[in-house]
């Protein structure tokens, strides 16, 4: 959820595109308004102001899902109106669900027997599922600490600072320590020895991420375990493993089968996944499986019977569609292991087409590996002059939404474009946009370096005012890259202003 704000205070009123046609009295903006308007006329205003939406297709800064086939697109339309947790009335829907967690869950080597049903849920995205599995872990911690009669009040959960903002969030909205692995230039996932390190008697879990948000990588979750295993015999201890799959777990199944990161690894307790990312349905569906039964605490599952029969929810919130849920059982039935498979296969070959395009131009350092989710993580060899944010920003001038960020500490002073693989990413896409990045390297080259050109050497040997100097000597890093940022984006829309170019 975003929080809303009032963007344009003085622009309170709404109006219809095609007036004549509609309505001729705007409506106001952030109130209700008096009387009803044609249902033509509420659908002109909104698809118009949707047009300046980006178009999805050229997000690549989304993991998420943003094409999928039009029988899809049918089901989940006709399921638009049934509420998922209304389980006696949609008793199908319900079953479906339950076929998506084992089939997951066998994908992931859960140990099942033959006829034994996997323990998951499915959810809103790895959000929710990883604030369900960090509950599960805190409470069989503290269920344990009181047998023991010991304190429960101080739990943690050791990461790497690479971790997505939703851990944060878990953390912070559940009173559970984080302790991050700092990174370092060169490697930007967490290392296993420092993890094992920094674990503790209260610590709940490691998480593991199976594919970094940041550029990708998968982490050495064998590793992890075998290092945990020795520390547990040493102490005494059971700290248990949960590994963060969101956007790897229907990666490495099918390009990677021998990689050992699941629950073939004795210390991983839970995992979840996105549906909605490489499980190639649109967004709003993850899932989280467990072990076995005993790792999910009987009391974090409530029994309802309000709605008809009696329904075990282990969720965060109530009511939500069911559309994604019957979207990822046709995924998974329509595609199968080899349909997974070729979409995965073919991602990872786009990226390599990405990949050798960037490289040919000689102007940036990849960051990005080759085994992990399908993406190009590349950062400027040479940025003193320009930067990777100025890249992002010309990049929009052809469409393309392509992110740069900072690294998080210790290597927050690498910045990086990232270009996320979709399958809805082609061939033909990625030679283009590597003509696009090579269109706006040549024009950054034209243009004055992002500090700007009348600020010369009569303040001092280095082109600065004095004033500056001690500044930004005051600044983080981050702090002087959006200031000169700023500054040069100031400098290009003057210059577009003056030459009167359309972009």
């Amino acid at each position: 959820m975003v929080l809303s704000n009032i963007a344009l205070e003085s622009d309170v009123s709404v109006h219809s595109t095609f007036a004549s046609r509609y309505v001729r009295t705007s409506l106001p903006r952030f109130k209700i308004a008096e009387n009803s308007i044609p249902k033509e006329a509420a659908y002109q205003i909104i698809n118009d102001e949707l047009m300046l939406d980006g178009n999805p297709r050229l997000n690549l800064a989304s993991f998420v899902t943003t094409w999928m086939e039009p029988e899809c697109d049918k089901l989940m339309m006709a399921s638009i109106n049934k509420n998922y947790v209304d389980m006696d009335e949609y008793p199908v829907t319900t079953e479906l669900q339950n076929r998506c967690v084992n089939i997951i869950a066998h994908l992931f080597n859960a140990p099942l027997g033959e006829s034994e049903s996997a323990v998951g849920v499915g959810t809103v995205g790895s959000s929710e599922a990883i604030m369900l599995a960090g509950l599960a872990f805190k409470r069989k911690w503290q269920n344990k600490r009181r047998d023991e009669g010991k304190p429960i009040d101080n739990p943690n959960i050791v990461t790497g600072a690479n971790v997505q903002v939703c851990w944060e969030k878990f953390a912070r909205y559940f009173e559970v320590e984080l302790k991050e692995v700092k990174l370092r230039e060169g490697y930007y996932v967490m290392d296993p020895e420092k993890a094992v390190e920094m674990v503790d008697e209260n610590t709940i879990c490691v998480a593991a991420i199976l594919g970094s948000t940041l550029n990708g990588e998968f982490e050495d979750v064998k590793r992890l375990n075998d290092l945990l295993v020795e520390k547990n015999k040493e102490t005494g201890w059971d700290t248990p493993i949960h590994v963060d799959a969101a956007s790897g777990g229907f990666i490495a199944p099918f390009l990677y089968p021998e990689l050992e990161w699941d629950f073939r690894l004795p210390l991983v307790k839970s995992i979840n996944v996105s549906g909605h990312k490489y499980g190639l349905v649109y967004a709003g569906i993850g899932w989280v499986i467990w072990r076995n039964k005993e790792d999910l605490p009987e009391e974090l599952i409530f029994h309802i019977n309000y709605l008809g029969a009696d329904q075990p929810t282990f969720t965060l919130n109530f009511s939500k569609g069911s559309s994604q849920v019957i979207a990822q059982y046709y995924q998974l039935i329509r595609l199968g292991f080899e349909g997974y498979r070729n979409v995965m296969e073919n991602c990872r070959e786009n990226m390599i087409v990405l990949k050798k395009g960037l490289e040919k131009t000689e102007r940036f350092n990849i960051v990005s590996k080759d085994e992990g989710v399908p993406l190009v993580a590349f950062s400027l060899r040479d940025n003193h002059r320009h930067d990777e944010f100025e890249i992002s920003d010309l990049l929009r001038r052809f469409g393309w939404i392509v992110p740069a960020y900072t690294m998080p500490p210790n290597a927050q002073h690498v910045t990086v474009l990232r270009v996320v693989i979709r399958e809805d990413f082609s061939h033909t896409l990625a030679e283009r946009l590597v003509n696009d990045i090579q269109k706006v390297l040549h024009e950054l080259d034209t243009l004055p370096s992002k500090l700007s050109s009348n600020v010369k050497a009569a303040d001092g040997e280095d082109g600065k005012p004095a004033e500056t100097r001690a500044l930004e000597s005051k600044k983080s890093d981050l702090e002087k890259t959006r200031e000169i940022t700023t500054i040069w984006r100031k400098f290009v829309m003057a210059r577009k202003q003056k030459m009167n170019v359309v972009c």
